[in-house]
């Protein structure tokens, strides 16, 4: 009978003791099969490019197969929502960018979801440089160039984006107000399209990603004419900054991050940090990064979280500033 009880007692405090450490036990497994990368714009754009870098470097890292997925659509928020709606067990991610995750907010006036709440930081990946870019047949070839034959022709220019309310978007209307041009806006779904048809001649201008742009640079497909930064960028030392070009106080940069559905395991979201910095503190992927534009940077969720507070408060006054909004 002693010992009956003595069972009841050991296996009563195994099943107690297996329970509390459950959860962390299933976190230490992570990952156990391959996991989703949102990526929430058209293939071709910088998010794009950087997140299928991003997830060639973390399939080794963790151990699992990174397989990007775009979801593009209404500037960037399905991708967003997609992932906010995913089950919190760290196996669908997304490519975060400035857009959709600090921009957003306050363009929309119905987000589907709150990007400060229903998404959990994980790490900025990097900081950025924009381009400003005109198609071949565009008579300027320098920025004053460029605003003059802008103002010479009001309402007659057009400039594209990646949709409405992104950053490019907000650029173009920045650079609308502080120069006093007339451009016309050409939303499209994702900086892929527009790029396409900026080669082909049906837009005029661009200021967007770096990463996306540069390569048709140097292909001769585009003309680069300023970086909006406060110095020239690494990757195209030869492209002055918006105040070298003569216009000052334009700066606008860009960055990409790793989020995950909020109430992902705080395990797993330290397991998947761990992993963002040793894939940033790999040669080839900080080479490529940097050959694109794009300075590696790596930072903790706390810190990310604050940037990403801070910035949705600067670009709520931009977003203001230009009546931009989006129902």
């Amino acid at each position: 009978m002693l010992a009956q009880r003595l069972h009841g007692w050991l296996t009563a405090i195994a099943i107690a003791a297996l329970s509390c450490i459950a959860p962390h036990g299933a976190s230490a497994a992570y990952p156990d099969r391959p996991i989703r990368l949102i990526v929430p714009f058209a293939p071709g754009g910088s998010t794009d490019i950087l997140g299928r870098i991003l997830a060639d470097t973390l399939h080794p890292i963790l151990g699992q197969p990174i397989i990007v997925e775009n979801r593009p659509g209404a500037g960037g928020n399905i991708g967003g929502d997609f992932v906010a709606r995913a089950a919190p067990d760290g196996y669908t991610l997304l490519l975060a960018a400035a857009g959709p995750t600090v921009i957003n907010p306050s363009l929309y006036r119905n987000m589907p979801y709150d990007p400060a709440k229903d998404l959990a930081p994980i790490s900025c990946l990097e900081r950025e440089h924009n381009l400003m870019v005109v198609g071949k047949s565009m008579p300027a070839k320098t920025l004053q160039e460029f605003l003059a034959y802008a103002r010479a022709h009001p309402g007659k220019l057009s400039f594209g984006s990646p949709g409405n309310g992104s950053p490019a978007h907000l650029a173009g209307e920045l650079l609308n107000q502080k120069a006093g041009l007339k451009m016309q806006h050409v939303p499209y779904k994702g900086t892929g399209p527009a790029i396409t048809d900026l080669v082909a001649g049906h837009i005029d201008m661009i200021i967007d990603n770096m990463p996306a742009l540069l390569p048709q640079v140097k292909a001769g497909n585009l003309r680069a004419l300023a970086v909006p930064s406060d110095k020239r960028a690494t990757a195209a030392p030869d492209i002055p900054t918006f105040s070298e070009a003569g216009l000052d106080g334009f700066v606008v940069m860009a960055w990409k991050g790793l989020m995950a559905p909020a109430k992902t395991d705080p395990a797993i979201i330290e397991r998947l940090h761990a992993a963002v910095l040793q894939a940033l503190a790999d040669p080839k992927l900080r080479t490529r990064f940097q050959e694109l534009g794009a300075e590696p940077l790596g930072n903790t969720p706390a810190e990310f979280a604050r940037q990403i507070t801070e910035e949705t408060a600067w670009w709520g006054k931009l977003v203001a500033s230009t009546g931009a909004s989006v129902q």
